[in-house]
């Protein structure tokens, strides 16, 4: 038996295939900390697309921050939200260094953190660095709102580009906003605006070097542990009060290994304990 199968097709020229994206990040973690008998523990916890948080065993509260889609690029948007209730003590930090990619002119990655840390609580908020690639586009804003009595240590790594590679930032747009309050107060304000060849503005200033790291530290020790910071600094390194209670810091070096350097004791003075093991590997 034999049968006699026709196919047709009509294709209309009208007709258009819509172009396909680019595969976009998202990202959102909210994490809630409690004070236990003296020690911080979890409360609530909310994690959704690319935002992971970890929580190893060790020194007190740590909470590791993760991005799973491996940095961030044009187009992406992740959110961090923490809170600390009162009494509360917490470290915050980062599982490796965060990574700002190449990203198509037109689109721009956004990156969101608020932490609120209430009455007698402490955060130490210590991320690894940021890197900075060529053709990267990010808006960054990040807010602390500390409450009376309320203490934090902050840092921000900042590294322009892979220096072993030779790499160098030649079109970059970086804008990077931060906030701390205190009782509603602003006590501190910073933005940074980075647009076109970052290796040729950078090199006109006269701290031109390859990284750098801001330093907030808000405690009642503030002053009486400025000495001792600044003896550990060198270079093109400053720290100062800014006001009574609180303490900034502006370090620069060559490289992210020659800023690491810098960091490590200054941070461990500032927190009173060994830095995250993150940190170490």
């Amino acid at each position: 038996m034999e049968a006699d199968i026709h196919i047709s097709a009509t294709f209309s020229k009208a007709a258009k295939v819509p172009p396909l994206g680019q595969p976009r990040a998202r990202g959102l973690a909210s994490v809630r900390i409690k004070s236990v008998d003296g020690q911080g523990r979890l409360a609530d916890l909310r994690m959704q697309g690319a935002s992971k948080l970890l929580f190893p065993h060790g020194h007190g509260m740590t909470v590791v921050s993760l991005n799973t889609s491996g940095g961030v690029t044009g187009g992406d948007r992740f959110r961090l939200r923490a809170s600390l209730e009162p009494g509360a003590e917490a470290t915050i930090t980062t599982q490796a260094a965060e990574r700002f990619y190449r990203a198509l002119p037109a689109e721009t990655g956004h990156v969101a953190n608020h932490v609120c840390v209430a009455p007698q609580a402490k955060l130490h908020w210590l991320p690894q660095e940021t890197i900075l690639f060529d053709g990267a586009r990010v808006q960054r804003a990040t807010r602390f709102s500390l409450a009376v009595g309320a203490e934090a240590l902050i840092v921000d790594p900042l590294v322009f580009g892979r220096h072993a590679m030779g790499e160098r930032l030649s079109n970059v747009v970086f804008e990077d906003r931060w906030r701390v309050t205190q009782d509603g107060a602003l006590i501190y304000a910073d933005q940074m605006r980075i647009r076109g060849d970052a290796g040729a503005l950078l090199a006109k200033t006269a701290a031109a070097q390859g990284a750098m790291a801001t330093l907030l530290y808000v405690s009642p020790k503030a002053e009486a542990v400025l000495d001792d910071a600044r003896a550990l600094l060198s270079g093109h390194c400053a720290m100062t009060l800014l006001r009574p209670g609180v303490l900034f810091g502006r370090l620069f070096a060559e490289d992210a290994f020659s800023l690491r350097t810098l960091l490590l004791p200054t941070l461990t003075l500032l927190a009173e304990r060994p830095l995250p093991r993150t940190w170490m590997i």
